[in-house]
């Protein structure tokens, strides 16, 4: 099977750089021009399913991708952002003033176990979409897209791979970004990671 994941477009967060996570802010003008060209970069390409997260800038971005396909769109709960708790909304700077003992620890590399002030850690997002993940190779043979946001869907590729949470980092995913996996005969393989060719002409 083929499995895309995609993250959302622009919201003005990712613009201005501000701290977000369940924040469900809309996508910006660029964003729904990034969207639009992720769909027109999959209009070719067999799409059978489309999971996302309940956020409307993961939704949008989904309903952009689909088009006039007419392909079912599934809303997952467990596809929704690490709860950045009381740093949403908050530029870095503030964010290092006021929480400094939690960025010393986000370096760290037990970073997946700290918890973000007020809100989740990168492991509690793990296990929150462990059961949907451990799914995907018991899918029918098909091309399944997911639609949703940064943390998740490289914790997704971390389990995918068989790699700990913390080596999260290793797999930058930008906005409207497209990676393609293929699971076939119980192996997983990378065919595109971070794909942001689409944007080049959005």
């Amino acid at each position: 099977m083929i499995l895309y994941l995609i993250r959302h477009g622009e919201t003005a967060s990712n613009r201005d750089g501000l701290g977000l996570g369940r924040g469900d802010v809309p996508l910006t003008d660029a964003g729904l021009q990034q969207a639009a060209a992720l769909g027109a970069r999959l209009a070719g390409e067999p799409l059978d399913r489309v999971l996302v997260s309940p956020l409307r800038r993961a939704r949008r971005t989904a309903a952009l991708i689909v088009g006039e396909r007419g392909i079912p769109v599934e809303v997952r709960d467990e596809l929704i952002e690490l709860d950045v708790g009381e740093t949403e909304g908050l530029s870095f700077p503030v964010i290092r003033e006021r929480y400094g003992d939690f960025l010393a620890h986000w370096q760290d590399d037990d970073s997946a176990t700290v918890r973000m002030p007020g809100g989740e850690s990168l492991d509690d997002v793990a296990r929150r979409i462990a059961p949907l993940v451990d799914e995907i190779p018991a899918w029918p043979d098909a091309a399944v897209a997911i639609v949703s946001h940064n943390f998740v869907l490289r914790l997704m590729l971390c389990r995918l791979l068989g790699v700990p949470a913390q080596r999260f980092r290793a797999t930058p995913l930008g906005l409207a970004s497209l990676t393609t996996v293929i699971l076939e005969r119980g192996r997983v393989s990378i065919r595109a990671l971070n794909d942001r060719c689409h944007l080049e002409t959005a």
